[in-house]
């Protein structure tokens, strides 16, 4: 378990404690958006972190190449889900249904893909591309200034949904490359 993984691991567990945040808010305890915010913010920068280390200090993993997106998926999935009704009861910016829908959809198709893969028997190997990346980045900064109430908020959600149908176009790609490029392993 090298240190990259450890933060990791630091950033699912603090997933539920952001969830409960937004369960549990309502305007009357207004002190819970900036608590999940605070959450939120240190999981996406122990996210940058724990990349860091591993690229830097050569603490690249099997283990730390599987937990890293799954850790951001299920941190992102989450809070699309939740602010996205959260969002519509209590805010003033409120999360499109159909912004939280592309990135689910998208997140279930890459999830499915890779399990088709797996049983299949081909090789799959996990690298976040630049347009997964650079989705993400914008994910992040989405689910954050909703948070926040930034009134320009919908540029960086519509710049989210651009980026999330690029990449899961992308992934769809190359997933489809794998089986038509490679007969299966036996």
């Amino acid at each position: 378990m090298t240190f990259a993984n450890k933060i990791t691991i630091f950033r699912i567990l603090s997933t539920p404690f952001f969830i409960t945040t937004l369960i549990y808010y309502t305007p009357q305890r207004e002190y819970l958006r900036y608590v999940a915010l605070i959450i939120f913010l240190l999981a996406i920068i122990s996210d940058a972190i724990d990349g860091y280390i591993a690229r830097t200090q050569k603490q690249r993993t099997k283990a730390g190449t599987i937990l890293d997106p799954v850790a951001d998926k299920i941190l992102l999935d989450c809070a699309f889900i939740l602010l996205y009704f959260i969002s519509n009861q209590y805010f003033k910016i409120k999360l499109p249904l159909l912004v939280m829908l592309i990135v689910i959809f998208r997140d279930i198709i890459l999830l499915l893909g890779g399990g088709i893969i797996t049983i299949t028997n081909q090789e799959i190997d996990i690298k976040p591309t630049r347009w997964g990346k650079t989705a993400t980045f914008f994910q992040m900064l989405t689910i954050t200034f909703i948070l926040i109430q930034f009134k320009l908020t919908f540029v960086f959600w519509h710049l989210a949904t651009i980026f999330t149908l690029i990449s899961g176009a992308d992934y769809l790609r190359k997933g489809i490359n794998i089986f038509s490029n490679q007969p299966a392993k036996k």
